[in-house]
């Protein structure tokens, strides 16, 4: 329980600032269909840089519980989420590279994580 209450707020925050990709992805789809005409760019743009302010506020806070060099190991979990996002909002498909990437990159997660404790 211990590790769940130190872990899920750093893991949480990487989900978020993850939302950064699918900001900018919907900000170029706006920019492809109606260049820099189009308001919903200006939107997502917006809040892309809002989610980064807001995930720096929440890094910050993160890092002070979590060893740096733990919490940077950690956040290559950013490219599982960002393979979530692409399959679920932009229905990309997941290779077979992509999940040798994301069983080698969790595999250093466990490992590190295995050593903080």
């Amino acid at each position: 329980m211990e590790k769940l209450r130190k872990y899920l707020p750093l893991h949480l925050s990487i989900a978020q600032f993850s939302l950064t990709g699918v900001f900018s992805k919907m900000a170029s789809i706006q920019y492809n269909q109606g260049g820099l005409h189009a308001p919903l760019l200006y939107v997502f743009g917006f809040l892309m840089l809002l989610n980064c302010g807001i995930y720096a506020l929440a890094w910050q806070r993160v890092i002070k519980r979590i060893d740096l060099s733990v919490a940077y190991a950690h956040r290559s979990v950013y490219l599982i989420w960002s393979q979530i996002w692409a399959i679920l909002l932009f229905r990309e498909v997941l290779t077979l590279k992509n999940v040798i990437g994301i069983l080698i990159l969790l595999t250093g997660v466990i490992l590190v994580g295995r050593d903080d404790s």
